[in-house]
């Protein structure tokens, strides 16, 4: 299960697939960024058919993997940057949703009649 309220953070190169857990979570470092802080870092295959995602849940080494079968993951622009998700993101994400159409609902007041 993927937990909810931690933050997420998705590569935007490909990676290199064969790569498990532990070759995922070297990527992590290799960027300047802990592995172990809880975060969930995500990752995709060159063809954007497969995500892999790692986090330490505090107990071990997580690792959820998911390939869309007739489609492709929307992904931003391939590059070396890091984008930050939030959980309903990160949930349309890995539904196969174009994540980026995901927005918080800006608060309003109402206004009073009268």
């Amino acid at each position: 299960m993927i937990p909810s309220g931690a933050k997420v953070f998705l590569a935007s190169h490909p990676v290199d697939f064969r790569k498990g857990p532990d070759g995922l979570v070297g990527l992590v470092r290799d960027a300047g960024a802990d592995p172990f802080d809880g975060s969930l870092y995500v990752f995709r295959s060159k063809r954007a058919d497969r995500i892999k995602i790692v986090w330490w849940d505090g107990t071990g080494l997580c690792l959820y993997a998911k390939r869309l079968e007739k489609a492709a993951f929307c992904w931003p622009r391939i590059g070396h940057s890091r984008i930050h998700l939030s959980h309903a993101q990160l949930l349309a994400l890995v539904e196969g949703m174009d994540w980026k159409r995901v927005h918080a609902v800006t608060e309003s007041r109402p206004q009073s009649a009268g």
